[in-house]
């Protein structure tokens, strides 16, 4: 089977979590053949991971900024050479288009239609285009969508006209008319250039040339690591060539849009258009996918809510390595009973001055409990600042303690980094202590958690993300934001063994057999050959495709129920 896999970036470059899973997969299904477009900034320019045999680098591109294939430069061109480049026919279809794309970004959705639902669920192998007579914007946003994918690929990309004063003006028009979201129509002449700006970026991959017969048309399935820009040129594929799209979301991207902090300098009416583009971009990738493989309940959710149909959604939880975490998972006597562990990135969402508080509790009713915080390196600016805010507050809730007034004492709580000398490795850390704490007030999968698991420690976590789908029964789960809770919890595992090392066992039978590499790749294995076996037959003479025609052409042999012998005029036996 042929896959073009649609990556973020992360792989084949040596990044991210993305990037690992990618690998995972790739090396894992050998059998199939791994077409890659990647799409998107690789973090480290020329480092790349080596590919098995079984895969290639087709393409790259980077939305944001410019690429290295010339044709694609050529297609993105500037604004000036918008009007020299089309003719006014073709100027003409881009206006067109372009007033539908931007009507349905600003259009309100009619009441009851769910934000991002009302629109074609035609799915993958139809024409892409929702259905004119439906509610909402979202039809109308497709149109245009799909209008200017075609107008790019006929015209070798859209050189400059995204940005140009006809675009402009077609955006303004859309934020001005009737039924327009109200914080679109508030929108001025800065706010129209900056979100012509963005959409610039996120339409890009619409004048790239992968949509060829030898490139994204000779892919048997169009396999996305995740959703929005990601996915768009398998949501193209699919439009062009009928091709079945596959997206799997480890985490939202439309959640995360909402969340990103650069939103907090741009204005209220910029802000809202840029939700609309992406909103729409999510519930159209989310309707006309095949299937989409989440990984966990959250993320399911998300995806329901913003459109997609629930036949077709089918939880797959990331697979992670447990061979490491072996060695600690069988020893339940290891790690100090008195100390409970936490890991992580060091941020405002992970809580920390909640389980500070919390921890103070627990020192007053237990004396001999210690804390040991180990923060995983990041290059994030802003995780100084606030680590040192956690150190100022655990220096204040626990003073320097010792037996007499001219001793040096020891203080209970400890900040460390993974991979020093106090904590080598995650393994080390986490056989440390006797229970694992997750404190965030958001949160996705939590990858710790599952490690902790494996490691058959016992743990005590807020209700948040995918916290209790991880855990199931094998945990302690507080409300978030109630250092009270927390400290209950952690006490009620400290001080009963018995318990501590039950729930530990439960947690890592519970992790082996849902949360390993195993387990992913076994889904995915099934879940291409079921893909494909519902997808049109596509011939294409001399490639010598594994399913280019039906599995009976090949089987030798006679299929009429009685044969007659040659030259006797009986039939066999």
């Amino acid at each position: 089977m042929r896959i073009g896999l649609l990556t973020e970036g992360g792989y084949p470059y040596a990044v991210g979590e993305s990037g690992v899973w990618c690998e995972r997969l790739v090396r894992g299904l050998g059998q199939h053949r791994f077409d890659l477009y990647a799409v998107g900034r690789p973090s480290a320019a020329g480092a790349s991971l080596p590919l098995p045999p079984n895969a290639r680098l087709v393409r790259a591109a980077d939305p944001e900024g410019a690429s290295g294939n010339l044709l694609e430069r050529a297609a993105l061109g500037t604004a000036r050479a918008a009007r020299r480049a089309y003719g006014r026919r073709d100027r003409r279809r881009f206006t067109e288009a372009y007033e539908r794309l931007a009507t349905g970004l600003c259009a309100e959705e009619a009441e009851g239609t769910g934000g991002a639902r009302g629109v074609s669920t035609a799915g993958a192998g139809g024409s892409g285009a929702a259905d004119v007579g439906e509610p909402g914007g979202a039809a109308a946003f497709a149109e245009g969508l799909y209008a200017l994918a075609e107008l790019a690929r006929e015209r070798g990309g859209l050189p400059g006209a995204l940005r140009s004063d006809d675009a402009v003006r077609a955006l303004e028009a859309a934020c001005r008319a009737p039924g327009a979201r109200r914080g679109a129509a508030a929108a001025g002449l800065p706010d129209h250039l900056a979100f012509a700006e963005h959409l610039e970026g996120v339409l890009r991959p619409l004048s790239l040339d992968w949509y060829e017969e030898d490139a994204l048309g000779a892919a048997d399935l169009c396999h996305a690591a995740a959703g929005g820009t990601t996915a768009l040129p398998g949501l193209l594929a699919g439009h062009f060539f009928g091709t079945p799209l596959l997206v799997t979301e480890y985490g939202v991207q439309l959640r995360a849009h909402y969340l990103s902090a650069a939103d907090a300098d741009r204005s209220a009416p910029l802000r809202t258009l840029l939700a609309a583009l992406h909103g729409r971009l999510a519930a159209e990738v989310y309707r006309q996918a095949a299937l989409l493989t989440p990984g966990n309940a959250h993320t399911r959710r998300w995806q329901e809510r913003c459109g997609a149909d629930r036949d077709r959604v089918r939880t797959v939880h990331p697979g992670m390595a447990a061979d490491r975490f072996d060695g600690v998972g069988e020893d339940e006597e290891s790690g100090d009973p008195a100390t409970l562990v936490w890991v992580g990135r060091a941020e405002p969402a992970k809580d920390l001055v909640a389980l500070l508080h919390a921890f103070a509790e627990i020192r007053t009713r237990q004396p001999d409990a210690r804390l040991r915080i180990v923060t995983v390196p990041v290059r994030d600016p802003g995780a100084e600042p606030y680590l040192a805010q956690c150190r100022a507050l655990a220096a204040q809730l626990f003073p320097d303690e010792a037996a007499g007034a001219h001793a040096v004492g020891e203080n209970p709580v400890s900040f460390e980094e993974l991979g020093g000398p106090e904590a080598p490795t995650l393994e080390d850390t986490y056989a440390s202590g006797a229970v694992v704490v997750l404190s965030s007030v958001v949160e996705g999968f939590p990858a710790g958690l599952v490690e902790a698991m494996f490691c058959a420690r016992a743990t005590v976590s807020t209700d948040v993300g995918a916290v209790v789908e991880i855990i199931g029964g094998t945990g302690l789960v507080v409300p978030p934001r109630n250092p009270r809770a927390l400290a209950d919890a952690c006490l009620a595992l400290l001080r009963d063994p018995e318990r501590r090392y039950r729930l530990g066992a439960a947690a890592r039978a519970r992790a082996l057999e849902l949360f390993t590499v195993e387990q992913n790749l076994a889904a995915f294995r099934g879940i291409y050959l079921e893909l494909l076996s519902h997808a049109p037959v596509r011939h294409r003479p001399g490639d010598g495709a594994l399913f280019a025609h039906p599995a009976e052409a090949h089987v030798p042999g006679s299929w009429t129920p009685r044969a007659v012998t040659a030259g006797t005029g009986a039939p066999d036996a």
